[in-house]
Formats: structure tokens, C-alpha cells, sequence
């Protein structure tokens, strides 16, 4: 095994750059954490009556909490558009979106993640960002249980939990072939590696070293791309990407129009509803700078995609890879068009300007890691463990279960990218289940005032059934349901996902009235209202269990 050892000398550079970024960044945090004696409530731009008042609001103020969990509130407007543009701008996104243009059978018009989640920011800006920043919550799920109840949120923090966890094991399993490419290594030593550094100053510095980071890797990602463009364009087996414009621009046809739909309405709707993206919503330092940090991060994202697209279309562009080392006339001959970016870094740039693209490949999987690996624990500390099972716990047994959870969820992911072929299909279907069930309730827990946990629950069942009766088809899983215009070879081409989603949504709804009516009205007595949403010692939603 011959290793590239000027690519390998790079990435240890770049990621020991990241590591001294993050631990400088979680010591500064601490050093200037807000003061014991400290009105947290002024901090926020709230009053001290506003949490004063409010049993609940006052537990989302520990001060404990907000300094690992979400960096004390103290995100200024620069680091947040930077960490949340990298919360989506990650090594599946690169990847993902060069892949796509590359791909023969989808083409630039499938290249939907861009401007997908460039909507989804704007979206989720307008509708929650500034309603959950102003209301001092910590995590997601914190409007979820407070309006459902601890028990259901913690049904609701299944999908969210499996999502991030399997995201980063997709992302992580990305970069170990994308490394093994170009170094030549094995992709388990990369994978490792790359995960035990993010773990680490994870756990050393939590929020404030994710975000700073962020803005290291960022611009790595920024630079390490464009650096690379204009030696790809100008290799010599590359043809004008514009006369080629055919090969890559992919074909529309009608019959895949609904197809194309419920991945929009996807990705626009159901990328909200992650808690990488409102750790940074709650974490910002003000409530207008929380919208203003989606708002940015929107264009960021589309900015950030086109030298993924070149990419793309250049190597769709190359009439022969093996006039260029490959050994095959095409990289998907040997199925291998999902490592189309690293490989055009490899095979149309020099060796140098390969070996910083590969960097920002790195710098783009841990951005992601570390971010996803820090959401599914601090949902799982606070929602979980201290909700649910321990209401009484300190501050300090909080900070000591946040950082097994860091570990555990690292660890869990790094196994599942070492060892699970289909991992980015595991994700996929947790991102159609954080679609079809997290976003209705969310949507319903901050918007309609008499939702309640029947509705939750019946929508969860209702919403959960007709996704699963779509059929599972990267697992074999077979339909139950044949939606219209389905047919043997294409499978479904009815955006059932979206239409699971709405019915969802609208079951929520409907069985939130009718209970509503037949409780409030005496229809039911009292007490048969085991979820305590209407019993006359309604208590709390936060203290009902």
C-alpha cells in the first residue's frame, strides 16, 4: 500500500488546525460564562418578571445548561451565519450535490439540496425562529413537551435522535471513501480519527467550540473548492462545461413531476424541524439576529453549492477517465459516481490543489459531525434525562450525562459507519419520518392553541402507517399501498411522503378538536382524560408526568 503522504500531510494539518480552533474556542467560552450571580433573563433581552412568573421559563434559564448546550445565548451575528451555514453545508451536501449533477439519470434539475435548504432556512426563520428564541427554549423538543407532554415528547425524540445519529455516521462514512481515494489509506483510520477529534472538542468545549469551528471549516470548504475549479476547467480532457450543458443538465419527465415535488416539499419543510439548526436559532444573542441568521445562511448555502455543481458537470463533461488514470471510461462504470467530487480532485488537479480540496472534504464531514453529535445529546439530557426521568438533577449530573451522551452518540455513529453498508439509506428514511411527524407537531405545538397530546398521538400513528404503507425500497421493504400512478419499475411517483405528512397534520388537528369538545363539553367524564389535557387539576404540561 503506497500512501500519499503529501495528502496525508494535509489533512493532519488542517485537522490539527481545527483542534487547537476548538479547544481555544471552548476555553474562551468558559472564561466568559456568565457570572453566577447574573441576571440570565437580561442577557436574553428578556425582564426578570417575564421568567419570574413562570416556573417553566425559569427552568429553561439555568444558566448551566445554556452554557454547554447553547453557548451561554452569546452568538453574535458573524459566527452564527457561519456555523449555521455549516450546519447544512457538510460533506453530504458537497458530495451529494456534485453527485447529483454527475449522475446520469438525474442531472442539475435533481440537484435539489441548494436551494432546498436555502428555502428551509428562510422558511424556518419566519415561522420559528423568532417565536422559540423569544420564548428561552433550550432544545426543539422544549415546545414539543411543554404542549404534549414529557412522555410524548420523548416518542418524538425517537426520530430525531435516530436522524442525527444517522446523519453522522452517513457523513463520517462519506469521508472514509473520499480519503481512501485520494491518500490510499483505509477508510476505517480516517473515520476514526475524524470522529475521536470532533468528539473531543466537542466535549471539551460544547456549543462554542462547534460554532467556532464552523468558521475555520467553513472557509476551508470555501477556499479548498474554488482553489480547485479553475484547474478542473482547464484540464485538458475536460470539454466547456456550457457545450455539455446536455450531459448534465439532466431530463424532465412528466411522470417523475410528483416525484420531484415531495423531495422539494421535503427538503423545504422537513429540513426545519432538526435540532442543528435551532441550536443555532437559540443560541443566537438576540431574538432579530435569530431570524437574521437564517436569512444569511440561506444564501450561504446556495454560494457554497456551485463549485460542487462545476465539479460535477466537469466530470460528466470528461469523455474518457482512462485518458486521464482512471480505469474505467467512467467513474459510475464501477459504480463509483457518489466519489465523483473526490475523484475529480484526484485525477484534474495537481497533487497539491488535491490535497487542500481533500482538506476542505474533511473540514466539511466534521462541520457536520460534531454539530449533529452535540444535538442528539443535548436533546437527550435535557428532554430525556432530566424531564423525563430525573427532574431533580443539578447542574453538574447534567453536565456529567452530556458528555457520555457526546461520547455515546459518537461512538454509536462512528460504529454504524464502520460497519453499515446502506447507513445513508437508514438516514434518508429517518429524514421522511422527521418530515412527516416532527414538523406537523412542531408546527402545531407553536401555532394552534388547541393542540393537544390525543392529537399528537393519532397524528404520529396516522402520519407513521401510510409513510411505512408507501413501501421501503432501498431495505426490499415491499408497498402496501399502491398510490396513484404506481407502476412496477418506477415505483411510486405520487408524493406519498408529503401526503403522509398532511395526514399527519390533519389528524393531529381533527382529533385535537373533537377531544377538546368531548372533554370540555362532558361528553367523557374527566376522568377518562389520561393524558391530564383537560382535567380540572390540569397541571403543567412540563410537570403532568
Amino acid at each position: 500500500m503506497d500512501i500519499n503522504v503529501g495528502g496525508l500531510v494535509s489533512v493532519i494539518v488542517f485537522y490539527f488546525a481545527i483542534l487547537v480552533v476548538g479547544i481555544w474556542a471552548g476555553w474562551r467560552g468558559h472564561k466568559n460564562k456568565t457570572p453566577p450571580n447574573q441576571d440570565v433573563s437580561e442577557t436574553e433581552g428578556h425582564t426578570a418578571a417575564d421568567a419570574g412568573d413562570d416556573p417553566q421559563k425559569r427552568q429553561r434559564c439555568s444558566p448551566e445548561e445554556e452554557e454547554s448546550m447553547l453557548a451561554g445565548r452569546d452568538i453574535g451575528w458573524i459566527v452564527g451565519s457561519f456555523t449555521m451555514t455549516a450546519t447544512w453545508v457538510g460533506g453530504g451536501f458537497i458530495n451529494g450535490t456534485a453527485e447529483a449533477v454527475y449522475d446520469s439519470s438525474l442531472g442539475l434539475i435533481w440537484a435539489q439540496a441548494p436551494w432546498g435548504y436555502a428555502l428551509s432556512l428562510i422558511i424556518g426563520g419566519f415561522l420559528f425562529a423568532r417565536q422559540m428564541r423569544s420564548r428561552g427554549y433550550i432544545t426543539m423538543l422544549d415546545p414539543l413537551q411543554d404542549k404534549f407532554g414529557n412522555r410524548m415528547g420523548g416518542v418524538l425524540y425517537v426520530p430525531a435522535l435516530v436522524g442525527e445519529t444517522f446523519w453522522s455516521a452517513a457523513i463520517l462514512a462519506a469521508l472514509g471513501s473520499t480519503i481512501a481515494v485520494i491518500l490510499d489509506i483505509p477508510n476505517s483510520y480516517s473515520v476514526i480519527i475524524s470522529a475521536c477529534i470532533a468528539v473531543f472538542y466537542t466535549l471539551f468545549g460544547g456549543l462554542y467550540s462547534v460554532a467556532y469551528t464552523d468558521v475555520l471549516q467553513l472557509i476551508c470548504i470555501f477556499l479548498g473548492l474554488w482553489v480547485s475549479v479553475p484547474f478542473v476547467l482547464r484540464h485538458d480532457q475536460v470539454q466547456n462545461i456550457g457545450d455539455t450543458w446536455s450531459l448534465w443538465k439532466g431530463d424532465w419527465e412528466l411522470k417523475y413531476v410528483g416525484v420531484w415535488i415531495d423531495f422539494s416539499l421535503l427538503l423545504m419543510f422537513g429540513g426545519i424541524p432538526w435540532q442543528v439548526y435551532f441550536q443555532r436559532v437559540l443560541s443566537a444573542r438576540s431574538i432579530s439576529s435569530a431570524l437574521w441568521l437564517s436569512i444569511i445562511a440561506s444564501f450561504g448555502c446556495v454560494v457554497m453549492a456551485i463549485p460542487s455543481v462545476i465539479i460535477g458537470a466537469a466530470g460528466r463533461s470528461v469523455k474518457d477517465w482512462t485518458l486521464v488514470g482512471y480505469e474505467a471510461k467512467q467513474p459510475e462504470d464501477l459504480n463509483e459516481g457518489k466519489l465523483i467530487l473526490p475523484l475529480v480532485l484526484q485525477y484534474l488537479t495537481p497533487s497539491v490543489v488535491s490535497w487542500v480540496g481533500l482538506g476542505a472534504v474533511s473540514a466539511a464531514v466534521m462541520s457536520s459531525a460534531d454539530s449533529s453529535v452535540l444535538s442528539a445529546s443535548s436533546m437527550f439530557t435535557r428532554n430525556v434525562y432530566k424531564l423525563v426521568f430525573r427532574p431533580k438533577a443539578s447542574d453538574r449530573e447534567l453536565k456529567v450525562v452530556l458528555k457520555v451522551a457526546i461520547v455515546s452518540v459518537g461512538s454509536v455513529a462512528t460504529v454504524l459507519a464502520l460497519s453499515v453498508d446502506s447507513v445513508f439509506d437508514l438516514w434518508v428514511l429517518c429524514s421522511d419520518l422527521v418530515y412527516v411527524i416532527l414538523f406537523p407537531n412542531l408546527l402545531c405545538c407553536i401555532y394552534v392553541p388547541f393542540s393537544n397530546s390525543y392529537g399528537s398521538t393519532l397524528g404520529l400513528i396516522a402520519g407513521l402507517f401510510f409513510r411505512i404503507a408507501g413501501g421501503i425500497e432501498a431495505f426490499s421493504v415491499p408497498p402496501l399501498i399502491k398510490y396513484p400512478f404506481y407502476n412496477e419499475e418506477d415505483g411510486q411517483l405520487f408524493p406519498f411522503r408529503t401526503l403522509s405528512m398532511l395526514i399527519c397534520f390533519s389528524s393531529l388537528l381533527t382529533i385535537s378538536k373533537l377531544s377538546q369538545l368531548l372533554f370540555t363539553q362532558n361528553h367523557i367524564p374527566m376522568k377518562y382524560d389520561l393524558l391530564y389535557c383537560f382535567h380540572e387539576t390540569h397541571q403543567a404540561p412540563v410537570e403532568r408526568f
